[in-house]
């Protein structure tokens, strides 16, 4: 990591350059590197939120280096590479896994904070919640455990369907304990699970016409960046194809999605930022141990719900953190 001493002392001696020119030099850059394409200003917004709260202003005394591989994965080792080069004092992954192990590639010496839904002990990026160990720390979603949970409010809300969709990226390292999970979980409560696999906007198509070819009666959409970026296609064909769909997170309900249980994902890029801004400050990232969510949401959409001809239950109704009308 190249910090304010480093840098102080590279440029010291260049008694030429202007002074504005030597200042810019101290302020500590971000790097922000992410899978999808940039339609995250919600998430980046709540980024410079938790950036603030520990004193920490884009513009004031904080820069922010912004690299997106618009959904082409194969162009995040370059990009992380580059940050690397730009010698960022921190960088940022957002998108699930693949940044993270695009960032751990290109350094083990600058602090890396991640944002995933993923278990980063499980696939090796940190060696355990409390203590990371290395470069690298962050935030969980769980949404892997999350999952039945998902699965379960889904049938409260559609009690005779008996065939259950899932939307789910086969490159997505979650695959391997997702489906399994699930399927035993709908056993148990005597659903069939049709799994369709998307890694791609054409894929989603696709996708959707054989759950609807299947007669899928309703859907659950896995914790994935590319599905995350290409939300309204998701929400317009699921309307199109008059398909229930439960969702990880809010942004898909606000969207004109049907319904979502999971963490509250802005305040946990709040907590991205904060964690940023700490290690920004001095402290190292093994010493902050990586978060979980505690509190988790069910978000309902009544207008969508009535679209498909539904009747929520008044359980869910009142179990609801937020209804949308």
């Amino acid at each position: 990591m190249i910090g304010r001493r480093e840098l102080i002392t590279l440029f010291g001696g260049v008694a030429a350059w202007p002074l504005a020119a030597r200042a810019q030099q101290t302020t500590p850059i971000i790097g922000i590197l992410a899978a999808p394409a940039p339609p995250y200003a919600e998430n980046i917004s709540a980024i410079r939120r938790g950036l603030s709260e520990v004193g920490f202003v884009e513009g004031r005394n904080l820069a922010m280096e912004f690299r997106w591989a618009e959904g082409q994965l194969d162009r995040l080792p370059a990009l992380a590479a580059d940050l690397v080069k730009r010698q960022v004092a921190l960088i940022v992954t957002v998108g699930g896994t693949a940044p993270l192990a695009a960032a751990q590639n290109a350094t083990s010496t600058i602090p890396i904070v991640f944002h995933m839904g993923a278990d980063p002990v499980s696939l090796g990026f940190v060696k355990s919640f409390n203590r990371p160990g290395g470069n690298v720390t962050g935030i969980s979603l769980v949404q892997v455990a999350l999952a039945a949970k998902r699965l379960e409010v889904l049938r409260e809300l559609v009690p005779a369907g008996r065939s259950i969709g899932l939307l789910i990226n086969p490159a997505n390292p979650n695959v391997e304990t997702v489906i399994p999970e699930l399927r035993a979980t709908a056993r148990a409560l005597g659903l069939e699970l049709v799994v369709g696999y998307a890694g791609s906007e054409s894929d989603l198509d696709v996708a959707f016409e054989s759950f609807a070819g299947g007669r899928v009666q309703a859907l659950l959409v896995d914790s994935d960046a590319v599905f995350f970026s290409r939300l309204r296609h998701i929400n317009a064909a699921a309307a199109r194809h008059s398909i229930p769909a439960m969702y990880v997170s809010r942004q898909y309900v606000e969207g004109g999605g049907l319904m979502s249980y999971g963490a509250n994902v802005a305040d946990a890029y709040r907590e991205v930022g904060i964690y940023a801004g700490k290690i920004l400050k001095g402290v190292h990232p093994t010493d902050l141990p990586v978060l979980q969510p505690t509190k988790f949401e069910l978000v309902i959409n009544l207008q969508t719900a009535r679209s498909l001809g539904l009747t929520v239950p008044q359980t869910l109704l009142v179990a609801a953190d937020e209804v949308i009308e």
